[in-house]
């Protein structure tokens, strides 16, 4: 507000004219209007975020038949079988649960692979409460990802698809699915942190960057949509850590989801190249306290890298001439410091095409050259 002072003075008349215009032009927007402003931003961005992709989230249902192993029912104690009845010795039925999310209009649905792994059927429940069928037409177990295709011929609502690249640590993040079979629940948190590898949580069989968040996911959550404060997917909730720590869930980024479900839907599988070997990570902190002391076999180079500590036989590392003890520093002409690194590489690697490392063995330096192969015992 401007104040301002003037020693003229106006005639009485004026001055009430004044005042009157004043008053009347500070009421020109209507009271109605004021509470119609009030009413519109009564909800947060949340409400907004999931207004927008609400619609795609689904509930998976699966079932699979599980074969009890076969015993003699002779041997059962008498007793034991008058109180019993005879076991059940047919197939079961074991339902399973989880949630998905709508990435095309023509029905195709990316979950987790564990949602839908040796499963018999396959029942979706859209946000709408349409149940329709579903087939799996492609999963990738080294990245949890599966890609289901809906039984139904009508056009429906396709998530928007942001940019995990985008993030950054502390943005919202929002979690959908069906935790505990509580159809249409939302949580919020924040992305807690990047490129979590997931072998840190005790997963040596995948190969995935997470995005960590403390927005509660919970079982049935899994293959549900992470998505950000615009309502726009950015991740696939995939794990939630249980027991001490227990409030850290993780997601699988939105743009590795669709590479893997662009290879999917063309090849039904996704081929990861591997070169054969078993790394630990080196710095020179590390390898200045194993060289002190006096019972170490061999003296390792004090400097960060990828240090094999085994090469499976015939394996492309083991026809390359890779060794046990050598410290992978390059791969294709970019510095290496730990396995996690060599790993991403490897992954961004053509099978049987050229592969190239730079290693130390015995204090020198060697180059050589691999031919990556297809991740063998995935299926």
């Amino acid at each position: 507000m401007i104040v301002f002072q003037s020693s003229m003075r106006l005639p009485g008349y004026l001055a009430s004219l004044l005042v009157l215009i004043i008053v009347i032009g500070t009421q020109v927007e209507p009271s109605f209007a004021i509470e119609n402003s009030i009413q519109e931003s009564s909800h947060s961005f949340v409400a907004e975020a999931v207004r927008n992709v609400a619609p795609a989230v689904v509930r998976i249902d699966t079932e699979r038949t599980i074969e009890h192993e076969q015993f003699d029912p002779t041997l059962i104690d008498p007793l034991l079988r008058d109180l019993l009845g005879e076991p059940n010795l047919g197939p079961e039925r074991q339902r399973g649960q989880g949630s998905g999310v709508l990435i095309h209009d023509d029905g195709l649905v990316l979950t987790n692979a564990h949602v839908v792994e040796r499963v018999d059927d396959v029942h979706v429940t859209l946000a709408n409460g349409e149940k329709c069928n579903g087939q799996v037409i492609g999963k990738d177990l080294v990245t949890d990802l599966a890609l289901v295709r809906l039984d139904t011929g009508s056009k429906l609502d396709a998530a928007p698809l942001g940019n995990s690249e985008d993030l950054e640590v502390g943005d919202w993040a929002i979690a959908l699915g069906t935790p505990y079979g509580l159809e249409r629940t939302v949580t919020l948190g924040i992305v807690s942190s990047l490129h979590r590898n997931i072998s840190s949580l005790g997963f040596s069989d995948k190969r995935l960057d997470l995005i960590q968040t403390d927005a509660a996911i919970n079982p049935g959550n899994s293959g549900g949509p992470l998505v950000n404060y615009l309502g726009e997917v950015i991740g696939i909730n995939t794990l939630v850590r249980s027991g001490p720590g227990a409030g850290l869930g993780f997601a699988i980024p939105i743009n590795l989801a669709k590479s893997i479900s662009d290879q999917l839907l063309s090849n039904g599988e996704v081929l990861h190249p591997y070169l054969g070997v078993q790394l630990i990570s080196l710095d020179a902190s590390i390898a200045q306290e194993h060289n002190r002391d006096p019972n170490s076999v061999v003296e390792l180079p004090e400097r960060s890298g990828a240090l094999v500590q085994s090469v499976l036989s015939d394996s492309p590392a083991d026809r390359a001439g890779l060794k046990r003890g050598d410290l992978i520093i390059s791969a294709d002409d970019k510095d290496v410091l730990d396995p996690n690194s060599l790993l991403e590489k490897v992954e961004s690697s053509q099978i049987g095409k050229p592969f190239l490392i730079k290693l130390l063995r015995n204090n020198r330096e060697m180059k050589l050259s691999i031919q990556p192969e297809a991740l063998p015992g995935i299926s």
